[in-house]
């Protein structure tokens, strides 16, 4: 089973304005509700390539609520706690000339709500997959990533992080099957600015020196690069289009690279999969379907 941890979900306001102005009432010309969240996200994403997942994080409020009721219609179970104090979030996205977003706080989280959800975490199973994605809220410690990791070790779980720098370094040495910073990131987690392809691939490899097993390194138009576990070296190139829409990328990305792994074990069809997964969230409104996905990887070379 695959299990996605969201400690923050939200409902993600987007809304479109024709220049928009400060200081003025603005009328949104177009506005859609999504259930925001890095996990979410893969979770939806795999539902649409046919793989079963369950959501974990905590909820709270009306909003809380909607959240729960909303992710049964994208085609994944859902085991949220429910947090006493708080609501969930609504981040609001304003889409115009330039994107903006305004991100609410979401609830407070107590050490009883962690207990819990490491309850929920120790029943997992040699060859589950746990995907850990996103930032952690002001109430968690900062460590939970690692805490998590941590309980887990040993035990055969496929850890997919996605994070960025001191949390994602901090879990390497668990050994996390996937980790997927961009270029910019990965540059940064080493001080140096990364002049090519030849720097992306040494400093991945540092990455894996320090306990990663694949280190899969997003860099926007210019592809994507795997480092593999058995050593191997993958580029591939973004697939064409038009880009709408910013938010999911990489989370569709990891959900398709997860997807494709588990299908065949081949790190070449999960590389592929994922950067048409990817790419179908970023040329729509909302997140890739199927049939956009697929037919982006028939593109892809």
């Amino acid at each position: 089973m695959i299990y996605t941890v969201t400690f923050n979900p939200a409902l993600d306001y987007v809304v479109q304005v024709n220049h928009f102005t400060p200081g003025s009432v603005n009328r949104t010309v177009k506005e859609n509700i999504f259930y925001g969240g890095k996990g979410i996200n893969v979770s939806a994403v795999l539902a649409n390539l046919g793989y079963e997942s369950t959501a974990l994080g905590f909820v709270a409020g009306f909003t809380g609520d909607e959240i729960e009721r909303g992710v049964k219609t994208l085609g994944f179970s859902s085991d949220f706690i429910r947090v006493k104090e708080g609501m969930s979030r609504i981040n609001v996205k304003l889409k115009s000339d330039e994107e903006s977003e305004i991100n609410g706080m979401g609830p407070r989280i107590a050490r009883e709500d962690v207990d819990e959800l490491f309850g929920k975490l120790g029943r997992l199973v040699k060859g589950d997959v746990l995907v850990l994605s996103g930032s952690i809220p002001s109430s968690i410690d900062s460590r939970i990533y690692e805490s998590i990791l941590e309980a887990l070790d040993g035990k055969g779980i496929l850890a997919a992080v996605d994070a960025e720098k001191d949390l994602l370094l901090n879990v390497l040495k668990y050994h996390p099957f996937l980790i997927k910073p961009n270029n910019f990131e990965l540059g940064d987690m080493f001080g140096v600015a990364l002049k090519g392809e030849d720097d992306i691939a040494e400093y991945a490899r540092r990455l894996q020196d320090k306990g990663a097993r694949n280190v899969l390194v997003s860099m926007a138009g210019d592809g994507a690069l795997l480092v593999t576990e058995t050593g191997q070296v993958l580029k591939l190139g973004v697939a064409k289009g038009q880009v709408r829409n910013s938010v999911g990328a990489g989370d569709s990305m990891v959900a398709g690279f997860l997807a494709g792994f588990l299908e065949n074990g081949d790190y070449g069809h999960a590389l592929k999969l994922g950067t048409a997964a990817g790419g179908a969230t970023a040329f729509s409104d909302g997140l890739g379907t199927r049939e956009e996905i697929m037919r982006l990887y028939e593109t892809l070379s």
